[in-house]
């Protein structure tokens, strides 16, 4: 396993970057990055006229999300994938809290809780 990259993003001045700097400043193969944009399911970058995908910073963070799990955590895709989903559900969750039922609150923790477990399972194997 390789060790977190930290990234300071007050450095990140330009609106977009291309794949090879995003590549660059995680020491992965564009490819990679591209890999997991299909297989994690991501929103598409923005292209240029060339069909080449450019990154804003907000999209870089989710690629270090994604790296730390897969690289530094160790975990696989599959378990990756639904520990970015719990984790955008609990942004939505925290922006949203007062508009939810009791149900619903439930709902939410008891989908937690089923991740939790679903990584566990994926990090023993």
């Amino acid at each position: 396993m390789k060790k977190e990259i930290s990234i300071d993003y007050s450095k990140l001045t330009k609106l977009y970057y291309s794949i090879s700097e995003v590549a660059q400043l995680f020491e992965v193969n564009a490819s990679l990055i591209r890999f997991w944009e299909k297989e994690l399911e991501l929103e598409q970058p923005k292209k240029n006229k060339k069909g080449n995908r450019l990154f804003t910073t907000r999209e870089i963070q989710t690629i270090q999300k994604i790296y730390n799990l897969v690289k530094v955590q160790g975990y696989k895709l599959d378990a990756a994938k639904i520990q970015l989903k719990t984790r955008k559900k609990k942004e939505v969750f925290k922006e949203s809290l007062f508009d939810l039922t009791p149900e619903e609150i439930v709902i939410d923790r008891l989908e937690k809780i089923k991740s939790k477990l679903i990584q566990l399972k994926h990090s023993k194997n």
